[in-house]
């Protein structure tokens, strides 16, 4: 390695570190200014709370075992609801505005919350991979049909092969889109879950 090339990669680690440090000032910082503002009642603890009693409710629910259930209901219900988006291919249709049809049809339970998610993210699913699979070169399916190959073989062994970056990356998006989904199902129609846990917490200010 020359010389040049240390210096530069030194020059960049110092840069890193650099940006890293003002992250965390900046965080350190705010929340610093927040919890200063809350105790000489510059702000309004009642709605804005203060870090000190975020972290001492986290406490206390994770004594109690709370935050671990309820996290644990969102996590099942995003990895279902992703599951679903990831393999069925539905029609598309509005998003979190239906959630309250979706309680009238199927009542306020899981099922409810796990279909919004679905409907959240299956738009996107449905365009990202039909616009991949149109994207196969269409010389490489008149090989594989010259050599002797059917619609499966140009399936298995072409579409999905040369898609595979692009479902993996809807895959990626939507695990995001399927905890909005859940969160949002969530906020309507549930008794536990992080969606629950807001919702309970605005209206008591915890």
């Amino acid at each position: 390695m020359s010389e040049m090339q240390e210096k530069y990669i030194k020059s960049f680690k110092r840069q890193r570190y650099k940006v890293l440090f003002f992250r965390i000032l900046i965080f350190v910082v705010y929340i610093s200014a927040w919890e200063v503002s809350t105790h000489y009642k510059i702000i309004d603890s009642f709605i804005f709370s203060s870090p000190s009693r975020v972290t001492m409710t986290f406490i206390n629910m994770c004594k109690n075992g709370q935050i671990f259930y309820h996290i644990g209901i969102t996590l099942m219900e995003t990895l279902v609801s992703f599951s679903l988006v990831t393999l069925i291919m539905l029609n598309s249709l509005p998003k979190s505005a239906l959630a309250p049809i979706f309680i009238v049809w199927l009542g306020s339970n899981t099922r409810t919350i796990i279909v919004t998610a679905v409907s959240v993210a299956v738009f996107g699913t449905i365009i990202s991979i039909y616009t991949s699979f149109n994207g196969v070169d269409t010389e490489k399916v008149k090989l594989v049909l010259t050599l002797g190959g059917n619609r499966k073989d140009i399936m298995i062994k072409l579409i999905l092969p040369s898609s595979l970056p692009m479902i993996i990356s809807t895959m990626k998006v939507n695990i995001g889109l399927s905890l909005v989904g859940v969160v949002i199902g969530e906020f309507l129609a549930a008794k536990a879950g992080l969606g629950y846990l807001i919702i309970y917490g605005s209206q008591v200010f915890m």
